[in-house]
């Protein structure tokens, strides 16, 4: 069992890291906002996993499980509520993203 979590712990570390490498390749805000909504979500929550099955269960392991349902819950939450904020005030994104059919 301790083969599994360590894999899935490692799959949670490469999703961050592709995460990390997504935020440098992104030169604006709303394509880096929603690589970190979701590397945030994903990765924390792979880790998460992989610490739950690793510790068996126990009153850790519940914590852990009140900490994944929050980060479920919230991420994406703050995510949106951070980029329709920058979409309110105005927040444009540079000509470069312009697909030529009119759309930002």
């Amino acid at each position: 069992m301790m083969i599994v979590a360590n894999i899935i712990i490692i799959a949670g570390l490469v999703f961050m890291l592709f995460g990390v490498v997504g935020l440098f390749r992104f030169k604006e805000f709303y394509p880096r906002i929603l690589v970190s909504a979701k590397i945030d979500t994903v990765g924390a929550i792979t880790l998460i996993i992989g610490l739950m099955i690793k510790h068996g269960w126990s009153f850790f392991t519940l914590k852990l499980l009140v900490i994944m349902v929050l980060l479920l819950v919230l991420n994406p939450l703050s995510g949106h509520i951070i980029a329709r904020s920058a979409y309110a005030s105005d927040s444009k994104m540079s000509d470069e993203y312009d697909d030529g059919y009119g759309g930002v």
